[in-house]
């Protein structure tokens, strides 16, 4: 797949994307969708997320009673609500 942004950024992605910690996010993520799959509470390209009700960060476990599927536009509209919380500078309300 062609990166949209130039040369430049994927140059950046690909040095971003090989982080250590990008790499152990990935593998939560990646548990996370498999734990549901196997559970039948996902599907492969359903269009969800899935969703930690207590987010990692914040001390939640990667286990099945703390995950959900949920609509991807309403699991990353969650930022628009809660970023600022978290010093996220894409908040768009205020």
């Amino acid at each position: 797949m062609a990166n949209k942004g130039g040369p430049k950024k994927a140059a950046y992605d690909k040095a971003y994307e090989s982080t250590p910690a990008h790499i152990k996010e990935r593998e939560e993520r990646n548990k996370a969708r498999a734990t549901m799959i196997k559970e039948g509470r996902a599907k492969k390209g359903d269009g969800k997320d899935i969703d930690h009700i207590k987010m990692l960060d914040a001390g939640g476990k990667n286990v099945a009673k703390n995950l959900r599927a949920v609509p991807a536009k309403t699991n990353r509209s969650w930022r628009d609500d809660h970023g600022k919380i978290y010093g996220d500078n894409k908040s768009t309300k205020k």
